[in-house]
């Protein structure tokens, strides 16, 4: 399965590995990948080293390195839209950096159980099926993501459920 959204992950994850840091690919595209089923990936969600406490801490400095990979999305002919989301986009593809040291008091998901992933050279993480069942059972339960995403991410509860249960 060829996926666009997938190869520009690893042409980022290969820039952001030159400045030591290794990225978690989330949302539908890392669904994609540990599920083998297309999950319509609307954007490119990666996760990298913050502040614990997220959303209470300025955008700017909620993500450790922020101002790298600014650079690095720059160089990419990326143009950052929303600097509270840290959002990028690029031709018509959204790219969203979040917060990886907030998933163990989100979604209960082990920073130290993560799944590191090679591609040639190119280190990132994965989440296992499992730990993405309770990033979507959390999100879920968000109020503004229930009201935008709930049925997708209710298919994905149910796909994950079945896939983990065989």
């Amino acid at each position: 399965m060829e996926n666009n959204k997938f190869n520009e992950f690893i042409k980022i994850t290969k820039k952001l590995n030159e400045i030591e840091i290794i990225p978690l690919l989330m949302g539908s595209v890392g669904l994609e990948i540990v599920t083998g089923q297309g999950w319509d990936a609307q954007d490119l969600d990666i996760h990298v080293s913050g502040d614990k406490r997220g959303w209470e801490v300025p955008p700017e400095i909620s993500i450790f390195n922020w101002d790298d990979i600014m650079k690095i999305m720059i160089s990419m002919e990326y143009t950052l839209i929303d600097l509270h989301e840290h959002e990028f986009s690029k031709k018509g593809l959204s790219v969203e950096f979040g917060n990886i040291d907030t998933l163990p008091d989100f979604a209960g998901v082990q920073l130290e159980d993560l799944e590191l992933h090679q591609k040639g050279e190119v280190k990132y993480y994965l989440l296992n099926p499992e730990q993405y069942l309770s990033v979507y059972e959390s999100s879920s339960k968000d109020s503004y993501r229930a009201n935008k995403n709930n049925d997708k991410d209710l298919k994905k509860i149910d796909f994950l459920k079945s896939m983990i249960l065989q």
